[in-house]
Parts: C-alpha cells; sequence; structure tokens
C-alpha cells in the first residue's frame, strides 16, 4: 500500500499551487525585466503628510449640523419663511379641500378665486348661489382662521356669474343696456 505523499516532502519544483498567482507573478516580473517595449514601472510617490488642522477651519462631526445634507421638506419650509410664502401655501393647502371646508354641493358651485389682503374672494355659477354663500361667509371665515391661524382671512367677498357684455358690435349703443339681473 502506497502512503499519501505531502506538500513538504515533494521537490520545490513538484509543489501544486492550486490558486496559480506564484506561477502568474513570477511570469510577469520575467516579462517585464525581458521586455523592452513595456515602460519601467514608476516607484509609489511618497506619502502625503497630513494636513494641520487651521484655528478658523470647521469641519463636520460626528453629529448632526448646518453643513450635513438635510431633508428636502425643511429646506422648502426654511425658503418659504424666509420668502414669506408661508401664508399662501398654508391657504393653498387648506383651500384644496374646498368641497370638506362648504360642503359638497356648495363646492360644485362655488370657487375660490384670489385671496389678497386677507379677503377670499369665491366666484358662484348663479345669483342663488352667491346669495347662499354670502349667508355662509361668516362661519366659513371663522373655519379658515380655525385651521389657518388667527386673523388670516378678515372677509370674503361673493361674486356673482359673469354678465355678457352687450357693448360691441357696430351697432350697439350708449346706455344702460338689457334689463335683467345678473347679479
Amino acid at each position: 500500500m502506497t502512503e499519501p505523499v505531502s506538500d513538504d516532502d515533494l521537490p520545490a519544483e513538484d509543489v501544486y499551487d492550486p490558486t496559480g498567482l506564484e506561477l502568474a507573478s513570477e511570469i510577469a516580473h520575467q516579462t517585464a525585466r525581458t521586455s523592452p517595449l513595456l515602460p519601467e514601472v514608476p516607484a509609489l510617490p511618497p506619502k502625503i503628510p497630513k494636513r494641520r488642522r487651521w484655528a478658523g477651519e470647521q469641519r463636520s462631526g460626528a453629529h448632526p449640523d448646518d453643513r450635513d445634507p438635510q431633508p428636502i421638506g425643511s429646506v422648502l419650509d426654511a425658503v418659504a419663511k424666509r420668502r414669506g410664502w408661508h401664508r399662501q401655501i398654508s391657504l393653498a393647502t387648506v383651500l384644496r379641500d374646498w368641497s370638506g371646508l362648504v360642503g359638497a354641493v356648495n363646492a360644485q358651485h362655488s370657487v375660490p378665486v384670489e385671496f389678497h389682503d386677507g379677503t377670499l374672494t369665491i366666484q358662484c355659477d348663479s345669483t342663488a348661489w352667491s346669495s347662499a354663500m354670502k349667508y355662509s361667509a361668516g362661519p366659513l371665515v371663522a373655519r379658515l382662521n380655525q385651521a389657518l391661524g388667527d386673523r388670516m382671512v378678515l372677509r370674503i367677498e361673493v361674486l356673482g356669474p359673469r354678465a355678457p357684455n352687450w357693448r360691441r358690435g357696430r351697432r350697439s349703443i350708449q346706455g344702460r343696456g338689457p334689463r335683467d339681473t345678473y347679479g
């Protein structure tokens, strides 16, 4: 019976390297030494010394500060406050749910069109709905101020439907126009 042979018993030439790294490294070194086409490999550059910390230089540490990346929501909030847009943005978000503020039926017949200097202007599609919205303006101001903060909306102006303009054409004349109620 034959005994298994270990790596220590074999001569140096017969030692088997399963990865082949030693053989590849030896071939590469011989090729580099003998090939006139390959340039010489330059030596590594000297190690650069560490920079010294200056007295006025600030670096970010282990704790969050203003120089770290910020969530986009907080950045946009800061810009809105700085520019004075916070009130308009909050009003727009509240008015986005117009049907929740005035009810689904009222929202079908009215739409907010403008907000300027504490006055919210609402356009209605008929004179009957504009009258109804005028009566509900007081509670609506209270609900808006509760949602937005005190004294943001001071009053509500309700407009009826837009009347047609009869003052155009070749045969139009000066005067009061048709005697009908449009608002």
